[in-house]
């Protein structure tokens, strides 16, 4: 089954082209380029890419689910999302593919160390575990993360998703859980070396308790309850 990288990217260009590059030693890639105004669609294209140019900063969901209406439209049957500024190594992507491979899941989620992280994001991945773990009824090793394979009928069951930001990838677990859909881990290094962030803690804080409750919710309606 043909897989697509897709990319989220906003004002990335210092960092997307080695991502890029090592991307493409596996696996196709596209680039959805979320408003920026430094060239990063231009490097993007320079190291290999396809490039999709959304004219406004609309956040990291709307830029996913853009990327996944272009790689069905293209006939893909899976995407792998990846981070464009470096903090997920493209040379595990085979994990991704054999773990799809193997038993067909529907959702493979890269699974980091947390040990490894900065103690604000430390504490914020583990805060987010527990209450998305409590909101879906089963455990959740990490739901931040977005290093993550999706097959071609959780993507086609996203494209009515509103989210716009962070909150799609929360969505996109509980969707996966509520239609009864397999879902799987893989084990992926932790890289931080100081990377500019895009997150605003408290606006950060109060759209993922939006997202989880949400999460909750569809998954309670799923199960009639």
């Amino acid at each position: 089954m043909s897989i697509a990288v897709v990319i989220p990217a906003y004002e990335e260009a210092p960092r997307i082209g080695p991502v890029i590059e090592a991307a493409r030693a596996h696996l196709a890639v596209l680039v959805v380029d979320d408003g920026s105004t430094d060239g990063t669609a231009d490097r993007a294209r320079g190291a290999g890419a396809d490039v999709l140019v959304l004219e406004r900063n609309q956040g990291k969901g709307a830029a996913l689910r853009a990327g996944f209406r272009r790689v069905l439209d293209e006939g893909f049957g899976a995407a792998l999302t990846l981070d464009a500024d470096g903090q997920h190594d493209p040379a595990e992507i085979p994990a991704f593919v054999t773990a799809f491979a193997t038993d067909r899941p529907d959702l493979v989620i890269g699974r980091r160390d947390f040990s490894q992280m900065p103690p604000v994001r430390r504490l914020s991945n583990r805060l987010g575990r527990l209450a998305l773990s409590w909101a879906i009824g089963q455990d959740v090793p990490d739901n931040q993360s977005g290093y993550r394979l999706v097959s071609r009928r959780l993507m086609e069951a996203l494209a009515d998703s509103r989210a716009s930001g962070f909150e799609f990838e929360v969505e996109m677990i509980a969707r996966c859980v509520a239609n009864g859909y397999a879902l799987d881990w893989v084990p992926i290094r932790t890289i931080y070396a100081g990377e500019p962030t895009h997150i605003r803690p408290m606006t950060h804080l109060g759209g993922f308790v939006r997202a989880s409750l949400a999460a909750r919710r569809l998954v309670r309606e799923s199960r009639g309850s």
